[in-house]
């Protein structure tokens, strides 16, 4: 693969907290390397600001593996930028061509609040998986792996569903700003396992409930989650939330 240097225009959203109101800054980068990662060209901006007596561009990061979620910035409008399939970690800058302007901006949704810049609060995640993404379980040693037989079909459409890493580019892709691909990845999840069986009912209310005072909007069944996905999620998982959701609205033993 040919390796070469780009000079780039960055549109940066700058935001000091909260309660200000914003706007984008533009910075000149030269001699970015194409081989770089999209979060290892911020770290060279962010530090020749430093060097300038600058703010430096504040930005979520922690593993930089496409593991954790957190390196969340919308890039030329869209969630981790043009690579499917990929976190904004992941992302190279040989998806960018020599003189490009590249417009970079937080997630935008009601229920993610921006801290600083493009750093927005997620918690509102945990405060749903706290709610009911959990199992019951006895603590002691650890169950043999072959205790429990579950069927190959439902153990691979479950294991697909755990791939959900909470980044919110769902959220930030739905034009309602919906959390349903998020949540009904951890309903799945739990709901095809048999672990997951004796809060099956209580688990898919207590989620979606905590998801509606959240704020998250309802599901536009435009399937844009999907496509920004960077664990290609399947929105047949809210599919199968619905279907959770009404057999326990309508029995009893909930």
């Amino acid at each position: 693969m040919e390796h070469y240097t780009m000079n780039l225009t960055l549109k940066v959203w700058r935001q000091k907290n909260k309660k200000d109101k914003g706007g984008f800054e533009t910075y000149s980068v030269s001699d970015i390397s194409s081989e770089m990662s999209f979060l290892e060209m911020f770290d060279v901006l962010n530090e020749r600001l430093v060097k300038e007596g600058r703010d430096p561009i504040a930005f979520d990061h922690d593993c930089r593996e496409g593991i954790c979620g957190m390196c969340s910035m919308y890039i030329n409008g869209r969630p981790h930028g043009p690579w499917e399939g990929t976190t904004t970690c992941q992302l190279h800058m040989r998806a960018f061509k020599d003189g490009d302007t590249i417009v970079v901006e937080p997630w935008r949704a009601n229920a993610f609040p921006v801290v600083k810049d493009l750093v927005v609060d997620r918690s509102s995640f945990d405060r749903i998986i706290q709610a009911g993404g959990y199992i019951s379980v006895n603590t002691g040693n650890a169950v043999d792996a072959n205790a429990l037989p579950i069927e190959k079909d439902k153990a691979d459409t479950a294991f697909a569903a755990a791939a959900c890493i909470g980044c919110g580019a769902c959220v930030a892709a739905c034009k309602n700003s919906s959390a349903l691909l998020f949540v009904s990845a951890k309903v799945s999840h739990l709901a095809l396992l048999p672990q997951g069986a004796p809060e099956r009912k209580t688990r898919v209310t207590a989620m979606v409930a905590q998801m509606d005072k959240e704020g998250f909007g309802s599901c536009t069944s435009t399937g844009a989650c999907e496509a920004v996905c960077p664990k290609e999620i399947s929105i047949q998982n809210i599919a199968r939330l619905n279907t959770e959701y009404g057999i326990a609205g309508l029995t009893n033993d909930k």
